[in-house]
């Protein structure tokens, strides 16, 4: 299944003449209309994906400022604990202040990413109206050429049925909303011997970067 760029990029590089051409006895009023339901769908399915993103930006940004309020909450009784001689205190505090500092990375691209996914999505708004504008427009300039043609046609004599009348229009359907695929991690993969010690020297590493800074805090608040 094409996923959504390349669902809008077809959109908006088709043809209505090649469609006509495509679709054996089809007739054009019908391929047209057919088509502009197809941009509708699009614009439609466009606009839930962003919604989405937005919503999930939104939830970012909110995790960060959480994030930064908790932060400084940690700092203030850091300060506490320090005073009143209680490290074990103020390294739980320094230690859930890492873990804080840890995740700030990475929801700020994760709002960077969401941002620019908006500004696409946005984008294939614009270029999705401006096709569907082109195709109601020579949708307009085909029923006033028949018009006109049927109107010569009877000023002519000429009452022949148009061979076309009645043929429904076979135009491929829309492309559904992509699928996403999420990867999983297998349950219950046993760590080998060097993973168990990798993961003891990155506790060791913590703890002492927890005894650094406590002992920064101490020496900036003697």
């Amino acid at each position: 299944m094409a996923n959504l760029s390349d669902r809008v990029g077809r959109l908006i590089s088709g043809s209505i003449n090649a469609m006509i051409d495509a679709v054996e006895n089809a007739v054009p009023e019908a391929v047209m209309e057919q088509a502009l339901r197809e941009i509708d769908e699009a614009i439609a399915d466009v606009r839930i994906s962003y919604g989405k993103v937005t919503a999930d930006k939104h939830l970012s940004s909110k995790q960060l400022t959480e994030n930064s309020n908790k932060h400084e909450d940690l700092a203030g009784q850091i300060e506490i604990a320090i005073s009143e001689n209680r490290d074990d205190l103020a390294e739980a505090a320094i230690a859930r202040q890492m873990d804080l500092e840890a995740q700030v990375p990475i929801l700020e691209v994760s709002i960077k990413d969401y941002f620019e996914r908006e500004q696409e999505l946005e984008g294939y708004i614009k270029a999705l109206k401006g096709k569907r504008s082109e195709m109601v427009q020579e949708l307009e300039d085909y029923k006033r050429h028949k018009e006109a043609t049927e109107k010569t046609q009877v000023l002519d004599g000429d009452n022949k049925p148009n061979p076309n009348s009645g043929v429904s229009a076979k135009v491929e359907a829309a492309t559904r909303v992509f699928e996403r695929v999420a990867g999983s991690i297998p349950s219950g993969s046993a760590l080998g011997e060097t993973s168990v010690k990798l993961m003891e020297l990155e506790e060791l590493s913590k703890k002492s970067a927890i005894q650094e800074r406590l002992q920064a805090l101490k020496e900036k608040q003697a």
